[in-house]
């Protein structure tokens, strides 16, 4: 079961001690209606001041290192050195090596998905939305660990379930189209319509990159609204941030 505080769950996997990895919940923060109230996007709508103060109440509370390196997540596969200051966050993914830097990814519906090595000593944060997993953001992330497949583990924090994920039989066919044993993620619900798993399609992608060991992808953004934000159910909303980072110091198990 994953461990549990106000205002975020803890990634519920075999990770080293030294690493840290968690969800954020929608409670705890200061934001009002219809971001209400940990929301930590700034480019929602919501008041700066109450991101400011959010992103703030986030850092004194988890104890983290630093300032999360926040990416501009444009949908696509690319994943940057989190310890360098100069690269471009324009991206859905960051990866690091370095103890004290905190890999981020905002979401509300796509599945966020954190990477570490059996040693513990490299991590990433991707974000998977459907155009993201299509694009390769997975295969991009496992590469950029720089570490044998087979020795990473993965954690999916919360996310979509497929009974209120509808997607177009287009989407279905951009997954299909490189990958036909995703036909099992979809199931038909109407004409030209189908129930979309994202959990199963990561889990896949993770597979084929060669991680054998995949964790968490048991909550559901849309049906859990007292704990999540969804831009599915609610349009209009904030986003929850899943972030990793390690500890300095020596790891333990």
């Amino acid at each position: 079961m994953t461990a549990s505080h106000p205002s975020w769950i803890e990634a519920d996997w075999p990770a080293l001690a030294g690493v840290r990895a968690l969800t954020t919940l929608r409670t705890g923060g200061c934001s009002e209606p219809p971001y209400a109230s940990l929301n930590l996007a700034d480019h929602v709508g919501d008041e700066g001041k109450h991101v400011a103060e959010n992103r703030r109440r986030l850092a004194t509370l988890s104890a983290l290192p630093s300032e999360p390196v926040w990416l501009k997540q444009v949908h696509e596969a690319r994943v940057i050195d989190a310890a360098d200051p100069r690269a471009d966050r324009r991206a859905d993914g960051a990866c690091t090596g370095r103890p004290g830097i905190v890999c981020a990814v905002l979401t509300a519906d796509c599945v966020p998905v954190l990477l570490c090595d059996w040693a513990g000593t490299r991590i990433a944060a991707l974000h998977g939305g459907w155009r993201g997993l299509a694009a390769g953001i997975i295969e991009a992330g496992v590469a950029a660990m720089r570490t044998p497949a087979e020795r990473l583990i993965a954690w999916l924090g919360p996310a979509i379930g497929s009974s209120h994920y509808e997607v177009s039989d287009e989407i279905r066919r951009v997954f299909l189209g490189r990958h036909p044993p995703l036909g099992s993620a979809f199931a038909a619900v109407r004409p030209g319509h189908w129930l979309c798993d994202l959990y199963a399609i990561a889990g896949h992608l993770l597979a084929r990159s060669g991680v054998r060991d995949v964790y968490g992808g048991d909550r559901c953004t849309y049906s859990e609204a007292d704990s999540f934000y969804s831009y599915r159910r609610d349009g209009e909303t904030g986003r929850m941030a899943t972030l990793i980072w390690m500890q300095s110091g020596p790891s333990q198990r």
